[in-house]
């Protein structure tokens, strides 16, 4: 279901336990953000239980202090979204899809984040995670519902050094970025969509043109239209098309 004004219109709008004006979006599989304008004045948003990939697309809000994102498939988190909600202190990505600690390091951008939340994405499962974490995000004094100590906060800095001087483990992780979609960036190629045309039967041409689309791909509903067109099991239009032009 899109995100329309209507829907958004239609959403209950509440004061929640924090006496803030919270938005429940809650359950709708929405798969995108767009046309938060008409939302007015909020304090939080909840998304909780959509299919948003993309942490991204918002208009400015410096009043919202909450988003809740648990249960999504968030694998790209757009640095834009910083500055358009530059007061964001409780982020809920529980269940989600990043995978690289690199990925996260947009978090770190958010200079009054407090509580973060991140269980069950692959991301935790990497190798010195929660360090990571606390040392490029020095703000956030609750990760995963457990505080940051001191003691983790040295070991941090023991183990990746510091901004301008970090350590060989540190400029490596760096380095490791997810394949995925990011309209931002104009790239369309992610990791899913890759083995799902390695599982098509293919000509060396459809290949190269379904790629290529892939790479094209501008906007969100596009990368979708081509997702859905690969689960089916069948090509995109598009394809199909240009074989028949080009014959």
């Amino acid at each position: 279901m899109r995100l329309t004004s209507e829907l958004i219109s239609s959403s209950l709008s509440y004061l929640n336990p924090l006496k803030e004006r919270e938005l429940d979006l809650r359950g709708h599989r929405i798969p995108h953000i767009e046309n938060l304008g008409v939302a007015g004045p909020q304090d939080a948003i909840d998304f909780t239980d959509n299919d948003i990939q993309v942490l991204g697309n918002f208009p400015l809000s410096p009043r919202i202090r909450t988003l809740l994102f648990a249960r999504n498939r968030v694998s790209v988190i757009q640095p834009a979204v910083v500055t358009a909600i530059p007061n964001l202190r409780n982020l809920v990505l529980a269940q989600n899809q990043l995978a690289e600690l690199s990925d996260l390091d947009v978090l770190g951008r958010w200079g009054r984040l407090t509580h973060l939340v991140l269980l069950d994405n692959p991301v935790t499962k990497k190798e010195n995670y929660r360090y990571w974490i606390i040392w490029r995000c020095p703000s956030v004094r609750f990760l995963d519902y457990q505080k940051v100590k001191d003691a983790e906060r040295e070991k941090a800095k023991e183990l990746f050094g510091t901004t301008e001087e970090p350590t060989e483990l540190a400029s490596k992780i760096m380095g490791v970025k997810s394949n995925t979609f990011d309209p931002s960036s104009g790239n369309g190629s992610t990791t899913t969509t890759s083995s799902k045309i390695s599982r098509l039967k293919l000509t060396d041409k459809e290949r190269k043109k379904l790629q290529d689309m892939i790479k094209k791909a501008s906007s969100l509903e596009e990368i979708i239209r081509l997702e859905k067109a690969l689960n089916e099991g069948r090509l995109p239009p598009g394809i199909m098309l240009d074989d028949a032009m080009e014959e």
